[in-house]
């Protein structure tokens, strides 16, 4: 059970969904000011609030000990806002650039084209079979 775990953890995919992470709450951080400081007060100057968390439709009064009840529906519009920016990065940022980038490959590999050496990585065994090539030569010498 260790041993697949220190598999896991050697293989790189953890490192590489931790950057993710990071880099993804880092561009949270981005949207959420981008959509508090720009888009939530045009919102809210079109729809006359002071801000956009109190626009919705008020369904009881506050009266004594009991608060107003609200259906916010301004917080959903300024979620939705956040949603759809995210979506929009993450597709033009990393979904759109990977398809085309598989479409070329597949384009090349359907016209017969050989791979450039720049875009596949020599193999784990054609990288051992050149290291030792390399020590033969150099012990023979």
């Amino acid at each position: 059970m260790l041993k697949g775990f220190k598999e896991f953890i050697v293989r790189g995919n953890v490192i590489d969904l931790a950057v993710a992470v990071v880099i993804g709450a880092a561009f949270t951080a981005i949207v959420n000011a981008l959509v508090s400081g720009i888009f939530n007060p045009i919102i809210a100057i079109i729809f006359n609030a002071d801000a956009i968390a109190t626009v919705g439709i008020t369904l009881r009064e506050a009266s004594g000990d009991q608060e107003a009840i609200v259906l916010a529906w301004g917080l959903v519009l300024s979620a939705l806002i956040q949603f759809l920016l995210v979506a929009a990065v993450i597709y033009f940022g990393v979904v759109l650039p990977m398809n085309i980038f598989r479409r070329r490959a597949e384009a090349r590999a359907a016209a017969g084209e050989p791979a450039v050496a720049e875009d596949v990585p020599p193999t784990e065994q054609e990288l051992l079979t050149e290291i030792r090539d390399l020590l033969k030569a150099q012990s023979s010498s």
